[in-house]
């Protein structure tokens, strides 16, 4: 449907910004700081600009709590992704990003355009983005609509990854009725680049030229910004035409050319960004907000493939695979021949001015004349106070459960489908294309080699909305710790994160008080860990007629791998090593995987965290896998003893015998801090010299396909074969 534009007036007597997301207060706000009636342009740049996907007006006031630098970050929040030295002259750029809204209105093009804008987030920066991940989370699978939704966020990764050719290397997936009409799809991407030619988003230099390149602008996604921060109905009146439609055959041509710019052309090339969400406005406001200049664009003069777009529609447009440069005057045409010669469009649309006006011109009328502030600065932030929910208030009790019979409650859940292997999800994505991937998605991370080096990149995402659900803070602390842990495991230093911040309606006191309080443990684990967050994003709103997700932060983060040497299975290698538990097992089970399938939910006080014991833990089976005493490393985390311990049997069917005499029950903890490793034989008194009383031995591994335990409580002996099966076939039988 075409948007008709009113006049100053109509806009203030019908009120359509409220349709916008924007509040009659906030209309006032803009009022006042203009000093005359806002034109409908004016006012619909504000809708996109002043939401909460662009302006955090809700959620920056906890953001500024992050801890974002160390002295190996080059370039940490407010530009198009985050950047990490990781020595030998280069440099780890990475971002995660939400797509939930798209995904639960349109699954596919959701999921798709979601992967190909945080690719653009990488380029824009000067990085060949070299691996995407993923976290994704949705309701049970015994719900038609939701197979229906997990078969096409998949179908969408894996479209668009596999044909732009960058390989989808880790992730996950969980499965939980919270996330039944709210499915949440985030999307993360990692490239490397040499650390001296860092590209930034902005706008200097009065006279130069502000070129559009890329795909022609359409009216799909339209105000996506602003259907991005608002809830869902029941009702199922979604907007599909806020969900913009994807090409990634384009995607890789633009990849292409901009980073041919970036390198051969960077002299010119001042500044460069991704038309993301709210499009033309907010790459343009933004660019010129990060140099202190005003610009001028001629709307005539942007590509557009359909007829009569008003100015509303060419600037609030999302359509994709679009990026806005400026270049020094004089040097257009060079520039944009390396897009053309692509089959691109690149034009120059404007030019950088002196002030701080930002002006659009149609038709040689002026239809938007506002301070560059206006759509930065003045966007109004809310201080809110949280209310601790009343579920938290309540005397929280202890799930102690009884298992009296191990072998049945082993199986049963290897079955669960958020531990259970992802393998038919992620078999349908390419995660080898480039040669670089050195460990497959399965694994505890993602490895990608570093080209031209020795070393190593591992990529994690990590979330337990679970935990948050029970105790927000702590549980923000645990994600961030099992992150790193997954990196450990992999023989990765952790370097850095990236966020995405799942919750619900922020004018809410209760899910306020869930997204201040997990960034508090957030804050806490990073700075013990030494894992700055360098970027992220935020999504709210994700709930449908008042009920809301659990609060789900998701943890991407980056480790490396200092030689190649170091790269640490997660699986039983040979038979006769010696396995190990490192840390202790406590009777923590509220908010487990058991929790779930034996009770149906989850409640109780969640368990603790102790961030020094975590952070020493760490470094120690880091130490020993550099040291070469570790042959295999496994978190422990969902699942527990009982999970990790089957996982590492999987790949090559070596069996163990385990004597662990604690109760059937405590196999099946989540005690945070805790790994599997296995050692070779000549290597235990090292190993166990440097371990010291962290690790406690429990058995070896055999040639039988067979796992024999002991427990307190019986002996058994429980084939691999039956566990695998499990574990394999159960979310195939549930999408069926």
């Amino acid at each position: 449907m075409r948007v008709v534009e009113l006049t100053p007036e109509a806009v203030r007597q019908q009120q359509p910004y409220l349709d916008w997301g924007l509040t009659e207060d906030e209309y006032q706000r803009m009022v006042s700081k203009l000093g005359r009636l806002p034109s409908f342009t004016e006012v619909g740049l504000a809708s996109g600009m002043w939401s909460e996907h662009c302006a955090y007006k809700y959620s920056k006031p906890v953001l500024r709590q992050f801890w974002t630098h160390n002295d190996r970050v080059l370039m940490g929040p407010g530009e198009g992704a985050g950047v990490i030295d990781i020595g030998e002259g280069k440099a780890v750029v990475f971002k995660a990003e939400s797509h939930n809204h798209p995904s639960a209105v349109e699954p596919y093009e959701g999921a798709a355009t979601g992967v190909g804008g945080i690719i653009r987030d990488i380029f824009s920066i000067g990085a060949e983005p070299v691996a995407i991940l993923d976290s994704l989370s949705f309701g049970e699978l015994n719900d038609a609509h939701v197979r229906h939704l997990v078969d096409r966020v998949v179908a969408g990764i894996g479209g668009y990854g596999n044909a732009i050719g960058i390989p989808t290397v880790g992730g996950e997936t969980n499965f939980d009725a919270t996330y039944a009409q709210n499915p949440l799809v985030n999307a993360m991407c990692v490239g490397v680049m040499d650390r001296d030619a860092i590209q930034r988003g902005r706008a200097a230099g009065v006279g130069n030229a502000i070129i559009y390149v890329g795909a022609k602008t359409g009216r799909d996604g339209i105000n996506g910004a602003s259907f991005a921060s608002a809830e869902f109905s029941a009702a199922g009146d979604a907007d599909c035409a806020a969900v913009q439609v994807g090409d990634p055959f384009m995607e890789k041509l633009l990849t292409d050319a901009c980073l041919e710019v970036s390198r051969a052309h960077r002299a010119v090339l001042v500044g460069i960004q991704d038309m993301g969400a709210a499009g033309l406005v907010s790459s343009s406001v933004e660019m010129a907000d990060k140099a202190g200049a005003g610009m001028r664009l001629d709307l005539d003069r942007v590509p557009q493939r359909e007829p009569g777009m008003t100015p509303y529609e060419i600037m609030l447009s999302e359509s994709q695979e679009r990026m806005l440069l400026c270049v020094q005057a004089g040097a257009e045409q060079e520039v944009m021949d390396v897009f053309t010669q692509n089959g691109l469009d690149a034009v120059a649309i404007g030019r950088v001015t002196a002030g701080h006006q930002y002006q659009l011109v149609q038709h040689g009328q002026v239809v938007c004349d506002v301070p560059v502030s206006l759509l930065t600065d003045d966007a109004p932030i809310y201080h809110q106070v949280g209310v601790r929910p009343a579920r938290l208030a309540k005397p929280a009790s202890d799930f102690t459960p009884t298992v009296t019979d191990i072998r049945a409650t082993w199986l049963a859940l290897m079955a669960q489908p958020t531990v259970a292997s992802k393998r038919s999800l992620y078999q349908r994505y390419d995660a080898q294309v480039k040669t670089n991937t050195m460990v497959l998605p399965g694994g505890d991370a993602g490895v990608i080699r570093v080209r031209g080096t020795h070393r190593a990149l591992a990529l994690t995402t990590d979330s337990n909305g679970r935990y948050l659900y029970l105790d927000p803070e702590r549980g923000g602390a645990m994600v961030v710790a099992e992150a790193a842990r997954n990196l450990v495991a992999t023989g990765a230093e952790p370097l850095g994160v990236t966020d995405c911040l799942n919750y619900g309606d922020p004018t809410n006191p209760e899910h306020f008080y869930e997204l201040a309080a997990s960034a508090k443990g957030i804050v806490a684990a990073t700075k013990a860990l030494n894992t700055p967050v360098v970027s992220g994003n935020v999504s709210l709103y994700n709930e449908t007629d008042g009920a809301a997700i659990y609060p789900t932060p998701m943890i991407g983060m980056v480790g490396l791998i200092r030689h190649l040497t170091d790269v640490t299975p997660n699986y039983f290698r040979e038979p006769g090593e010696v396995l190990y538990l490192v840390g202790t097992t406590g009777t923590d089970f509220n908010g487990t995987e058991l929790q779930k399938m034996l009770t149906g939910g989850v409640r109780g006080r969640l368990f603790g965290l102790d961030l020094a014991t975590e952070q020493r833990r760490q470094q120690v089976v880091l130490a020993a896998i550099r040291q070469g005493l570790v042959t295999a490393a496994h978190d422990l985390s969902v699942g527990g003893l009982a999970a990790g311990l089957a996982e590492m049997t999987f790949t090559r069917g070596i069996g163990a015998t385990v004597n662990y005499a604690v109760p059937n029950s405590l196999w099946f903890a989540e005690t945070p801090s805790r790994f599997l490793v296995t050692v070779a034989p000549d290597q235990i008194a090292a190993f166990e010299q440097l371990l010291g009383e962290e690790a406690c031995y429990l058995g070896t591994t055999t040639a039988a396909n067979t796992l024999a335990v002991t427990t307190q409580d019986e002996t058994i002996d429980i084939p691999v074969a039956e566990l695998q099966i499990q574990y394999e076939e159960a979310i195939p039988c549930l999408m069926k």
